[in-house]
């Protein structure tokens, strides 16, 4: 039955994951109000470091659950049951991720080891069901980096209590980053259906695309002028150009029948969602007049930079066999990318033009990727 289970056709996307993806769009909207706490004319660094936190801390759930339900969900009862309990804990989450977020830290530590400990428990279910080998293997791996991700976040309680400090935090995700890294998803390549992990980083993408949709619904507050009609027509640009590269890639440069266990593909993942969070927040700073200039302009720059520097990287190891020259591509971009970053600095001062500087970079990158795609096509 497990060798039939492996060598079925491809899976499938079920409702099921869907409706769980859509708490994630809930917490991603409480992540991202985290950075509109601002001291000395930039974000707060507390407030900062509590937003990296936890967007990765989310986006790190979101891996663990979708690593093992496309290696070994059968979209089983017991399998919804568990994943209805998740989504519940992540309203915790949710609701923990405030501006007043240190008067939550002890409920949204219990939820997140919680879950944790949930996925970790799926994993000592699925043990029965395979023989000694390397299945067995590397699911004792993954109850192991669970389970011990969940103590490193559980021992943050009474660490913040007592410090108010909120390192151990952050251990955690490094850890639960590098322990799957070095030995989470040893020799599972042949069991992981590419073709499904690939659809679910997508459909996350593009739920974030749908936060940074309504973000810029702020550019419509207040009265009607040009100025705020610009730079609302600006940013919606923005968000189209960056949607249809990431689409044109994952249409046309990726392979998505490729035989590989996805792991880089969905640490690339976590960082470029990641980088389009910041995107969204970068947006609505420019409009903050709060907000210093030179700051702004550096955190909307890094975070263009960074997303297309991943999205490249995707095809480093997951693009189809007959891409060309796909270096001198990269190294192309790497060009536009940086003649990008002078003109946002040289023109830092003039919001106006730096926000028809980004629309023009991010579809000067669309054009290459497009073009590159069709030749791929060809």
């Amino acid at each position: 039955m497990i060798e039939q289970l492996f060598e079925s056709k491809e899976k499938k996307v079920e409702y099921i994951e869907l409706i769980y993806d859509l708490i994630f769009v809930y917490i991603i909207g409480r992540n991202n109000a985290l950075l509109h706490i601002f001291e000395n004319g930039f974000v707060a660094w507390p407030a900062f470091l509590a937003y990296i936190m936890t967007t990765l801390a989310v986006i790190q759930i979101w891996n663990y659950s979708t690593y093992y339900i496309n290696i070994y969900g059968r979209h089983s009862v017991r399998e919804h049951v568990f994943l209805f309990i998740n989504m519940f804990l992540l309203y915790f989450i949710g609701e923990g991720t405030r501006i007043d977020w240190h008067g939550f830290h002890t409920q949204y530590h219990a939820a997140w080891a919680l879950i944790l400990i949930n996925i970790g428990v799926q994993y000592l279910i699925e043990l029965r069901h395979h023989e000694e080998g390397d299945n067995q293997k590397q699911i004792i791996r993954m109850t192991v980096i669970l389970f011990a991700e969940a103590l490193i976040v559980l021992a943050g309680i009474p660490v913040y209590q007592a410090t108010h400090t909120t390192w151990l935090s952050l251990i955690a995700i490094v850890f639960g980053v590098a322990a799957v890294l070095v030995f989470g998803q040893r020799n599972s390549g042949t069991f992981v259906d590419f073709s499904h992990l690939s659809e679910r980083a997508m459909l996350y993408v593009v739920f974030t695309f749908g936060e940074m949709i309504i973000a810029i619904a702020s550019y419509f507050n207040g009265e009607f002028s040009l100025r705020s009609s610009y730079f609302a027509l600006m940013a919606f640009l923005i968000i189209v150009g960056l949607f249809v590269s990431y689409g044109v890639f994952y249409d046309h440069i990726l392979d998505r029948d490729k035989e590989t266990n996805g792991l880089s593909y969905m640490i690339l993942h976590l960082f470029m969602i990641f980088a389009l969070n910041n995107i969204t927040n970068g947006l609505e700073f420019m409009r903050e007049e709060e907000v210093r200039v030179l700051p702004k302009t550096l955190f909307l720059t890094v975070s263009f930079l960074m997303f297309f520097a991943l999205l490249f990287a995707l095809g480093g190891r997951h693009a189809k066999a007959k891409c060309f020259r796909y270096k001198l591509f990269c190294l192309q971009g790497a060009l536009i990318g940086l003649v990008f970053a002078v003109l946002m600095f040289l023109f830092r001062n003039e919001m106006t033009v730096n926000i028809a500087i980004s629309v023009v970079f991010v579809f000067a990158l669309f054009g290459m990727i497009y073009w590159y795609g069709r030749k791929v096509e060809e």
